[in-house]
């Protein structure tokens, strides 16, 4: 029995080191092949955008690149264009310092006037980034994300800023390609990205936690599984329960709204507190806050009476919940529509960690939004795909 334990400690630690040395050679890879097309992107725009080259030249090189080099895959006429804006899109970027990032080494295209230059120096260089404009740029999680990740993000977004941050929740919330198109145009997290009016900062004691905590919560969400229409309801016919059991009955997409670290705990969880019943709508745990996370829904425009309900149960579950290794509680109002101004300036008087935002269910979509979506039957084969490792209660 011995001797098969530390077999099995053998087989961990062999496939521990597998593991690690898999994931070094996928990252270099990764970057070796984004340094290749920002290199051949470079080459291909100098000599198209300079009309060095006529119409048809890129059908001819990819077409040429197949006969002479069988089985060679990702250079179509298609792609080609695509290193060609992936270049274009990150090129003001460039510098022409002596400093080469060593992260991006990579490609030069040998051409007659180059060609002795290669032959000195064999181991060629993309330019480095300009960072001296660029202090925060993201260069490793530039560098970990695919090129098929890249070019979702240059067609879907035009601001730099814009295309920084969802190079970033790449690189932390691993979306697959298919998901990110409508992550960006449906969820449109970049614009409502740290604006929800909260009191964090005054409430929670730990700055860094209450930054962390700002930037999980955008101010609007889209709960697009709930469709009144399909309920046959109009907006103020809907009983706040029947979004709640929509919101229960698709639990992971909510999650998957919210993002990463959520555990659902339950639906209307009772707790009585001195004789008086309390009825706490959605409850969660967020392992990245480390804290409690209730939610509240309400079919209506916001209430102060909403962030007295609210301040009643966050009080209670940390009197009578809380575990001694875990922060406070914290919650968060979901309305149809709110005076955010006035939520967030009312609820500084609260000594409780709270927020308002709203949410848009999918009859409220725009039509365009909802043209470039993929099928409902994709969208939910999406959904089914990406497994349900957080659908566990807190133990």
């Amino acid at each position: 029995m011995n001797d098969i334990r530390h077999y099995q400690n053998a087989v961990d630690v062999i496939k521990t080191a597998i593991l690690q040395s898999q994931a070094r050679a996928a990252k270099a890879v990764n970057q070796e092949q984004l340094a290749l097309y920002f290199g051949i992107g470079r080459f291909i725009s100098e000599n198209t955008r300079n009309k060095n080259w006529g119409t048809g030249a890129l059908k001819h090189i990819s077409d040429s690149l197949k006969l002479e080099l069988p089985g060679l895959r990702g250079f179509s006429e298609t792609n080609l264009k695509n290193m060609r804006l992936f270049y274009e899109a990150w090129k003001h970027i460039e510098s022409n310092s002596s400093v080469v990032t060593d992260e991006l080494t990579g490609f030069q295209l040998e051409t007659s006037e180059n060609k002795a230059q290669i032959a000195n120096n064999k181991q060629t260089t993309i330019r480095q980034l300009q960072l001296t404009n660029y202090a925060e740029f993201p260069l490793a999680e530039f560098l970990s994300i695919s090129f098929t990740h890249h070019m979702a993000i240059i067609n879907h977004t035009k601001d730099f800023d814009e295309r920084l941050f969802y190079i970033r929740y790449c690189h932390n919330y691993k979306p697959t390609t298919e998901d990110l198109p409508s992550i960006i145009k449906k969820q449109d997290l970049y614009h409502h990205q740290e604006k929800m009016p909260n009191n964090f900062l005054s409430t929670i004691p730990d700055h860094k936690q209450a930054y962390r905590a700002i930037r999980m919560f955008k101010d609007e969400y889209l709960l697009d599984f709930i469709n009144v229409e399909e309920l046959g309801m109009h907006d103020e016919d809907v009983d706040e329960s029947v979004i709640e059991s929509n919101v229960v009955h698709n639990i992971k997409s909510f999650i998957m709204t919210f993002g990463r670290g959520f555990a659902f705990c339950g639906s209307q969880v009772h707790y009585d507190k001195l004789g008086h019943d309390h009825w706490i709508d959605l409850l969660f745990f967020n392992r990245d806050l480390n804290r409690t996370v209730v939610f509240e829904l309400k079919n209506g425009k916001f209430k102060v009476s909403y962030l007295a309900q609210l301040s009643a149960y966050l009080r209670i579950l940390n009197d009578e919940d809380r575990r001694s290794h875990e922060e406070a509680p914290l919650g968060l109002i979901l309305c149809k529509d709110a005076d955010k101004d006035y939520a967030g300036y009312i609820m500084q008087d609260f000594r409780q960690p709270m927020g308002v935002a709203t949410y848009r269910t999918a009859d409220e979509m725009d039509p365009e939004v909802l043209k470039a979506l993929p099928p409902k039957e994709e969208l939910i084969r999406l959904m089914q795909d990406n497994g349900t490792e957080n659908l566990i209660k807190k133990s």
